[in-house]
């Protein structure tokens, strides 16, 4: 015999159930971004936005980066396996107008949680020199501005921020410690920031030469000035003219330094030194890291930091 139960005895327990269920999504979140290990599937874009999803997400992600160590960013094109893993993420960690190929992949991805690195903290456009602007090439690979954010700490810190929002938006169980996360890289970060203003005051010249226009954001908030010999761009090559105006401001200045980077071909600094008469040194853009193993972003930052000290003159303890 058939048992019927009372229609209200049916719609209590079907809210019941409704109830229990809505209780895990919200203590869960979303749970396609997560993998079988139960950890937040994070796609990260290149160095900078892979330490922060790191130092961010702790034990409870699992990072992909889809620059490999030692890579040249601006060049990256992705595989067919780095775009399926785009399109299946829980969280991607991206800065919009960097890397053509990963701005396409994120795009035609379904992803739910995503941070822009340039959204958090908008870009701005810079000169290659004071009185040059950068002219031909001046847009980085289609996008209007300079990318390099992650060089002043407070812009990075910004972008901190956002991660830590949105993991805890991806994954609610674990909020607090992406706050907590979150909260003790930015006291890094503001400290980072310290040293580098008690460490530039007093400098005694306040001009610098690169071979990449990568450090405007970090010049602006210093106070600095950078001429830098090529555009945003590391793999363009200057002009007779461009040349000549990086000379004459280096002697104008009294430079003793060029800058050159770490992933990039040191051979044009190294030119220029030459017919001036002056010193190279690494300036690194943390574009990434050569020696992931050895390095992360503070300790470069801190390298930055004494070598600018040592070509500026630079005499606080």
């Amino acid at each position: 015999m058939m048992i019927r139960r009372p229609a209200g005895a049916s719609m209590a327990l079907a809210a019941t159930t409704l109830t229990a269920a809505l209780l895990l999504t919200a203590c869960g979140g979303d749970s396609s971004a997560k993998g079988t290990d139960g950890k937040l599937d994070v796609v990260a874009s290149f160095y900078p936005m892979e330490y922060l999803a790191a130092q961010i997400g702790g034990e409870h992600v699992k990072v992909i980066d889809l620059t490999a160590a030692g890579v040249e960013p601006h060049d990256l094109e992705l595989t067919a396996k780095q775009v399926a893993a785009v399109k299946k993420a829980g969280a991607v960690v991206y800065l919009k107008g960097l890397q053509p190929t990963v701005d396409k992949a994120v795009a035609g991805s379904s992803a739910k949680h995503v941070v822009d690195a340039a959204a958090a903290s908008p870009l701005e456009d810079h000169h290659l020199a004071e009185g040059h602007a950068e002219g031909d090439g001046h847009d980085h690979d289609g996008a209007a501005g300079d990318p390099h954010i992650w060089l002043d700490p407070t812009r990075y810190a910004a972008v901190a921020k956002s991660v830590g929002a949105e993991f805890a938006k991806a994954d609610p169980e674990h909020a607090e410690d992406y706050r907590k996360n979150t909260d003790d890289l930015v006291g890094r970060l503001t400290a980072l920031d310290e040293e580098f203003k008690a460490g530039l005051k007093d400098a005694g010249n306040r001009t610098f030469v690169t071979s990449h226009a990568a450090f405007g954001y970090l010049a602006e908030h210093y106070g600095l000035t950078q001429v830098a010999i090529n555009g945003v761009d590391p793999e363009s090559e200057p002009t007779p003219a461009r040349l000549a105006d990086v000379q004459k401001a280096a002697k104008e200045n009294g430079v003793t330094t060029i800058f050159f980077e770490t992933l990039v071909s040191s051979k044009l600094a190294d030119t220029v030194a030459k017919d001036l008469g002056l010193k190279t040194a690494v300036l690194d853009p943390l574009e990434g890291l050569k020696e992931p193993a050895k390095d992360d972003y503070l300790t470069v930052m801190r390298q930055n930091l004494a070598n600018l000290r040592a070509a500026l003159g630079a005499t606080t303890s």
